[in-house]
């Protein structure tokens, strides 16, 4: 099982894709995605308090949740296009940059035996965004929010 997600960039397309198996179910990845108070712990890197003050996890819905660590607050908003067992379909900005929207598909491949593959991929407007999302340090956020997701299925209760 990979434990470390895989990055993965698109060279026709400003795509950046994501892959990550999980000891988990289909259904339990998708609740950790949709309830807002299991996405608030998991989501992002290690040491940042998340507020989720908007989620409506549905067809239409809109979303938006804030990261604060040492007097520093980050904002993130968009709205679910599709939200269905299978996959969540959505847009993404950060509203320091609210001009760089991009278009989000995560999909969650079920593996048998309790465990499922997680298909994540953002679509950017341009090659720079998306190089500039990858010089952010994202796979570091990427890769501690995982793991602090792993810590989250493991709880009986998801």
């Amino acid at each position: 099982m990979t434990t470390e997600a895989r990055i993965e960039v698109d060279e026709r397309l400003p795509i950046i894709r994501i892959t990550r198996d999980f000891a988990a179910t289909p259904a339990q990845l998708f609740a950790a995605h949709t309830d807002p108070a299991l996405f608030a712990q998991w989501v992002g890197p290690d040491g940042m308090e998340t507020e989720v003050p908007v989620w409506d996890a549905r067809d239409g819905g809109e979303w938006r949740f804030v990261q604060r660590r040492d007097g520093e607050q980050y904002a993130f908003r968009g709205c679910f296009h599709q939200v269905n067992e299978r996959r969540i379909v959505q847009t993404f900005a950060y509203e320091g940059d609210p001009d760089g929207v991009a278009l989000e598909t995560v999909a969650f491949e079920d593996l048998g035996d309790g465990r499922t593959r997680l298909h994540a991929q953002s679509l950017v407007d341009s090659f720079e965004a998306r190089d500039a999302w990858l010089r952010s340090g994202m796979e570091v956020g990427v890769n501690e929010g995982y793991a602090k997701l792993d810590r989250v299925l493991s709880d009986a209760a998801v």
